[in-house]
């Protein structure tokens, strides 16, 4: 009992080996596999519905609601009592451009170009890239190159800013929403199973862990009917 008074209930008390952050992908219905037929849209309505639902946290009006408008470029770090609630930046669906589902609200998906949404794990007091964004990239993981003709990443860049960082935890950073890049997939082969591999790039990121297929990286398939 004595031992757990010295616990803090606001950060870990040990973070010297914290590894970099690990990542995952929205939709995220059936495994890593995404499939559908576009002329069938019993088969990607799903995938549809998921990223409303996702991103109805980030919704324009509910983040200027709860959030406030940050600088862009550098990281926001609060001082204070760690108990003291901490503000938190506004990340609008808007930014996702044409994958935030307001001009096009299948996503892609009708017109089989499909968006996939990529958030980093939440780790308290990180601070990725030191100083510098991490950004994405895709590729085919293995097989032809050429089966992934075209991708746009929203927003800006690719990036995820380093505004929204550092983290401090779920109990202090209540309305926290994880700043997401969203891979818009305008060219793939179809009727083709793609394996796709979505890295980040960045100082201290590490991508290249083959037993850990999460770590810095996500491995998932595109198949995309006519």
């Amino acid at each position: 009992y004595v031992m757990l008074l010295t616990l803090s209930p606001y950060t870990p008390r040990y973070r010297d080996r914290v590894s970099p952050p690990g990542v995952m992908i929205r939709p995220y219905l059936n495994g890593f596999t995404i499939a559908f037929n576009v002329s069938q849209p019993s088969t990607w309505q799903p995938y549809v519905d998921s990223m409303h639902h996702f991103l109805a946290a980030y919704d324009d009006k509910v983040q200027e609601e709860k959030n406030i408008e940050c600088v862009s470029g550098q990281y926001f770090i609060q001082g204070g009592n760690e108990s003291e609630e901490k503000k938190a930046c506004q990340f609008k669906r808007s930014l996702l451009q044409n994958c935030s589902g307001i001009e096009d609200p299948t996503f892609g998906y009708s017109k089989g170009q499909p968006c996939i949404l990529l958030k980093m794990n939440r780790i308290i007091g990180y601070r990725p890239g030191a100083g510098i964004p991490v950004s994405v990239d895709c590729k085919v993981q293995k097989g032809n190159e050429s089966d992934l003709r075209s991708v746009d990443f929203y927003p800006g860049n690719g990036t995820f800013d380093l505004m929204y960082y550092p983290y401090y935890g779920k109990i202090t950073h209540v309305n926290y929403t994880s700043p997401l890049v969203a891979m818009h997939f305008t060219d793939v082969k179809k009727n083709y199973s793609v394996p796709i591999q979505c890295s980040l790039n960045g100082k201290g990121i590490i991508n290249d862990v083959n037993r850990d297929r999460f770590l810095g990286r996500i491995i998932f398939t595109l198949t995309i009917g006519k």
